[in-house]
């Protein structure tokens, strides 16, 4: 659990890709808010294309600049996206609005990120 009793978790936001070990797989942009909302997120990695027709990951990206607070936020955000237009505007959208202390990344998560996800680390 983490400090504010909300269980605590690591969130990978994916419509076709397999969840790494350690976290919890989000398929859609709206169960990825919903986790969002009930639970404290170390560790959030988000996907743009998310199916056809379906709302892409800066919905996500818009929710937690929008309405999440400070304490909500995730400790470390990872743009795993193939595509460089979402990824741009996920970026673009986060980056103003991070508290001091979440780390933006514009990219994949590293070997060592996945491996201590996956050991149960923070």
């Amino acid at each position: 659990m983490g400090s504010s009793g909300k269980p605590r978790i690591h969130l990978y936001l994916d419509d076709r890709r397999p969840c790494p070990e350690g976290f919890v797989l989000a398929k859609t942009a709206e169960e990825c808010k919903q986790l969002l909302s009930e639970c404290e997120v170390n560790i959030l990695s988000l996907d743009f294309d998310l199916g056809y027709m379906e709302p892409t990951g800066d919905e996500v990206a818009r929710f937690l600049a929008a309405e999440l607070n400070v304490r909500s936020f995730p400790q470390e955000i990872y743009l795993h996206t193939s595509s460089d237009y979402g990824r741009l505007i996920m970026y673009q959208m986060l980056y103003p609005h991070m508290p001091a202390g979440t780390k933006l990344h514009n990219g994949s998560m590293p070997p060592a990120v996945l491996a201590r996800a996956a050991g149960g680390a923070s």
